[in-house]
């Protein structure tokens, strides 16, 4: 599925409930706010974008403790998930999607290879999170997190809250 799709139906989606998007990007750099913002009034339910690429950044930007990402790592189920807290709380979004991972080529470890990421929804109140492990180079491993993000934030979206 390409990521175009994906976009309107989450502008649909987001619409009907009356609720904004925020995003919380490390590895993807901005890749998921630029999908929804290429959409024309996508400022009807996009509301913000953080680029948190550096561990600094999350802690500044998105409140998560810096302990936290000292002992489990930038990319880890812990800090996602408090990104995608962080990204509700520091904005006026209901919806949060965040990502933090090891897009490559270099910088993967036997727990963290290449290709691991870690993704979190705010939706209604409620935290989801996932690992997932993809191939390909860095151009590969950044597309096909924009497209999950989105494809199970559209799930998501279409469940009864």
């Amino acid at each position: 599925m390409t990521i175009d799709p994906l976009v309107h139906q989450t502008a649909d989606l987001l619409q009907q409930k009356h609720w904004m998007l925020a995003t919380a990007e490390s590895c993807t750099g901005g890749m998921i706010a630029a999908a929804c913002t290429d959409l024309a009034g996508s400022s009807a339910w996009f509301e913000r974008g953080f680029v948190t690429y550096s561990n600094e950044a999350k802690t500044d930007l998105l409140g998560v403790d810096a302990s936290l990402i000292a002992t489990q790592g930038a990319v880890s189920q812990a800090v996602v998930e408090a990104m995608a807290s962080g990204a509700v709380a520091r904005s006026k979004a209901q919806v949060s999607v965040a990502v933090t991972g090891v897009a490559g080529p270099g910088g993967g470890t036997p727990d963290k290879p290449v290709g691991t990421v870690w993704f979190g929804w705010s939706v209604g109140g409620q935290i989801r999170s996932e690992r997932r492990q993809f191939d390909g180079d860095r151009a590969e491993v950044r597309a096909a997190t924009v497209r999950h993000a989105l494809q199970t934030l559209v799930l998501m979206l279409q469940l009864p809250t």
